[in-house]
């Protein structure tokens, strides 16, 4: 028998599962999250910094200034209210020449544009904080930057989801998608046991992160599928006791690049653990989570530009994280190539939301993202 629903979510990461939430707080409305693993949020949105985002770097008029300003608010509220694991560490950005100074004056002047709240900080002060970075030419400190427990975050969001009667079918995979000449979508799906029983859902959409592409593909006509691109970071681990700043700590922005330089964050034990990264390496699998020694060297160079008293036998390769990309594009709005979030309804298919290339700040965004979708839909 062919199961019948309102709303089909593909893809239980952060983004994922905060939609689900959100759409399934409309009465009377049947919701089924769909993920191809055993559990949730298993690939982007467990693999990264963690960061709760200012805003900083993604220009005017983009989706992911819009998404991330709200969905930060949102985000602090919501990790207050309900205990999530936190934490405002602030964040500081670094120059160490007139170029990178350049870099940092912009991202001041465009904070201040949007009512996000940085400041300059003499040397003096610099210095007297943190005495052990190295920021040569001037420092910009983010005030609303912090960092989130993902992991507690998506439990919370995927146990509200079921409260709501959402149902989550993990270790099911998407095979195919066909738009009924009378509205909504059957899907097709192939689970671990070997079942394969199509759905329908007059609503469908598609958060399907590293896969998005793809899902995309099997429904929109040949003449605008899309090539997935995949931007592949690692992550290093440092075993040292000194130096161990008290804030994250990023280079000044590299307009062009695709993310935002190897930088130091800390996660939310006590004392804090420091951990580097992501650099960026282009791959064409989305599954190749090895780490690649060979870029440990590239980074202890770019590490020790703004902690030159870095203990370099102390950093180990930790792991990887994948980013969806559009095409190989940058993180940054100050440069020509800037990829925004693709998030719409397809011509033609109106009640199809299509969500392409949610990477950073989509952690960030993810509650806002939620609302956003949901708006698309009903309003």
């Amino acid at each position: 028998m062919i199961q019948e629903l309102d709303q089909f979510v593909i893809g239980a990461g952060a983004v994922g599962l905060a939609i689900a939430r959100k759409l399934a707080e409309r009465d009377g409305t049947s919701t089924l999250l769909i993920e191809k693993h055993g559990s949730a949020g298993t690939e982007t949105s467990s693999r990264n910094s963690e960061v709760i985002h200012a805003g900083l770097y993604y220009g005017h008029d983009s989706l992911k200034t819009k998404l991330c300003l709200q969905g930060k608010h949102m985000m602090y509220d919501l990790c207050r209210r309900e205990g999530i694991g936190h934490r405002n560490t602030k964040k500081w950005i670094v120059a160490q020449d007139d170029q990178q100074w350049e870099e940092l004056t912009k991202v001041h002047t465009f904070a201040k544009s949007i009512d996000v709240p940085t400041r300059f900080l003499s040397l003096q002060e610099a210095h007297d904080r943190e005495p052990e970075v190295r920021a040569q030419a001037g420092v910009l400190e983010s005030e609303s930057t912090g960092i989130v427990d993902s992991h507690g975050l998506m439990s919370w969001l995927e146990g509200k989801f079921q409260s709501l009667g959402g149902e989550c079918a993990f270790n099911t995979a998407v095979t195919g998608i066909k738009a009924m000449p009378s509205g909504g979508f059957r899907i097709h799906t192939a689970g671990d046991d070997g079942s394969s029983d199509p759905v329908t859902a007059e609503i469908l959409i598609n958060s399907g992160g590293l896969f998005a592409v793809s899902i995309s593909n099997m429904i929109l006509p040949e003449t605008r599928q899309l090539k997935p691109y995949y931007a592949k970071g690692t992550y290093f681990s440092y075993s040292a006791s000194h130096p161990k700043p008290n804030m994250l700590v990023y280079p000044a922005p590299r307009p062009g690049h695709g993310g935002l330089g190897t930088h130091l964050t800390l996660d939310l034990s006590n004392p804090p653990r420091v951990r580097f990264g992501p650099d960026v390496e282009w791959v064409d699998d989305p599954t190749d989570y090895k780490p690649n020694h060979s870029r440990l060297a590239d980074a202890l160079d770019e590490i020790e530009t703004y902690l030159p008293g870095l203990q370099r036998d102390a950093v180990e390769v930790d792991y990887c994280g994948i980013r969806p990309k559009l095409g190989k594009l940058g993180a940054v709005a100050s440069a020509k190539g800037f990829q925004d979030f693709v998030i719409r309804k397809e011509e033609g298919f109106d009640t199809f939301v299509n969500l392409l290339g949610i990477e950073s700040p989509g952690l960030t965004s993810s509650l806002a993202i939620g609302e956003y979708v949901d708006g698309l839909l009903y309003r």
